[in-house]
């Protein structure tokens, strides 16, 4: 690796925290003390989500930057930098590369005052492609708060020769965690001197049709209140991977396994059921929605995406389906009194062309969730990889005027066929948190696209040898 590269990545370390600790909690409030627990875990994979490959071409598929990079990218080295004025001399050139193709649109807000610093077609809906998991997101962050766990039940008839084993919409669902229920099951059947059950499983929670309307797809399993590991059947965490076709059936089939394991004869096959009114037999529930939004923002989560979506739809009383999730997550943010007009949520995940999102909105997201006066919608920017280091931003920002942006711009990729976008913050070389959004439609190639879309962030960050201030050199 080059000498700047390797001085970048260790400069930046250090920026990262100082920086935010000292630049962005004035204006972002509480970061999770510095550290976000993504960056704690490491992104678990680089493999393509979100439709496409969300990770960074490889060296050798990097074009060139466009000829006026290289001038205006210093242009931001003064406080002044951010002023609307410097920031068009600087953007505008960089938004007219040819790799954005036809269609681009752009928005820049100082994250403190709201204020637009740069914007280009801002209000202009566009497709989003991932970076609408930002809206699902604080959807559910602003529907049912930061401490919401996605409950799984086991519960039991009156002679409790039944046990129904039901899905509330967690697709985070392990093995671990199946087992625990299983074991907990068991004993409390043992209590009533039963050794002997069948096992069904519900699933009414959901309506509508199963499968994303892009069909099958490793992208994106079934969307079911019922699973276990997402339906993954390579045993990854996130990317793509082959899925079960009945996702609910194969966790019914392992929790009657299990079931057995704990000293319980499962009598038959799971089928299809509903659970009785009754008081559950066992429980287990999700880690918070804060980290469930964290990981679906750095791992550009589909699964988890569309979950969150029904969660909010189930929390504004609407049919936890595509159709009634897309309206529950445009009420929530009309309640926020966030720019909603033109907005379609045709999913959670931003696998479907049909969905409309302007750029205005995303930075108005981002600052909404910057807002001090509301810590709750915090996860959205903590969730975000880190160019250069985590998620889906794990191998951009590598080369070339980018690299400015290595280790400071956290930001949510948006990847389909045509489509290529970039939505986050970077603290900037005044301490300012700046939220931006680039879209860009009808893109020549992602190899292409998302270089320039990397060098339009990393043009707001503070250049190589100056910290933002408040920062100290490491």
């Amino acid at each position: 690796m080059p000498e700047p590269r390797t001085w970048q990545l260790t400069a930046c370390s250090a920026v990262l925290g100082l920086a935010l600790a000292a630049g962005a909690v004035a204006a972002a409030g509480p970061w999770d003390n510095g550290q976000r627990k993504a960056e704690r875990t490491r992104a678990a994979a680089t493999a393509p989500t979100g439709g496409a490959h969300h990770a960074g071409p490889p060296a050798a598929a990097t074009p060139a930057p466009a000829p006026s990079a290289a001038g205006v990218l210093r242009a931001l080295g003064t406080p002044a930098g951010t002023r609307p004025g410097d920031l068009a001399r600087v953007l505008a050139p960089l938004l007219a590369d040819p790799g954005l193709g036809p269609l681009r649109t752009a928005s820049v807000v100082d994250t403190a005052t709201g204020r637009q610093l740069y914007g280009e077609g801002a209000t202009t809906p566009m497709t989003p492609a991932s970076t609408i998991k930002i809206a699902t997101t604080v959807a559910a962050l602003s529907a049912l708060g930061p401490d919401h766990r996605i409950p799984t039940t086991v519960a039991a008839g009156q002679d409790a020769r039944t046990v129904t084993l039901t899905g509330g919409g967690d697709p985070t669902l392990d093995r671990a965690r199946l087992r625990a229920l299983a074991i907990d099951t068991a004993r409390a059947l043992k209590g009533r001197g039963l050794t002997a059950v069948r096992v069904t499983y519900d699933t009414s929670l959901y309506q509508g049709p199963v499968r994303h309307p892009i069909g099958r797809n490793d992208n994106i399993a079934p969307v079911s209140p019922l699973m276990l590991d997402a339906g993954r059947l390579d045993g990854s965490r996130s990317g793509r991977a082959p899925r079960s076709d009945d996702p609910a059936k194969a966790a019914a089939t392992a929790f009657a396994d299990l079931l057995t394991g704990a000293g319980i004869t499962v009598q038959g096959v799971p089928a299809p059921g509903r659970a009785p009114a009754t008081t559950p037999l066992a429980r287990t529930s999700s880690a918070p929605l804060a980290a469930l939004v964290e990981r679906t923002l750095t791992h550009s989560d589909n699964d988890l995406a569309e979950a969150l979506a029904r969660q909010t739809a189930l929390a504004r009383k609407q049919p936890a389906s595509f159709d009634g999730a897309g309206r529950a997550v445009r009420a929530e943010l009309a309640a926020l009194g966030l720019p909603v007009e033109g907005a379609r949520f045709a999913d959670g995940s931003g696998l479907s062309r049909a969905d409309r999102v302007s750029a205005a909105l995303l930075t108005a997201l981002l600052t909404r969730a910057a807002d001090p006066a509301r810590p709750a919608l915090r996860p959205v920017l903590t969730g975000l990889p880190v160019g250069g280091f985590s998620g889906t931003l794990e191998e951009r920002f590598d080369s070339g005027p980018a690299t400015t942006g290595a280790g400071l711009v956290r930001a949510k990729t948006g990847t389909l066929q045509g489509v290529d976008t970039l939505a986050g913050t970077v603290v900037t070389a005044d301490g300012r948190l700046i939220a931006f959004a680039f879209l860009a439609g009808r893109t020549p190639s992602p190899y292409i696209a998302r270089p320039a879309l990397d060098r339009l962030s990393a043009a707001l960050a503070p250049p190589a040898g100056r910290l933002p201030t408040g920062a100290q050199q490491p």
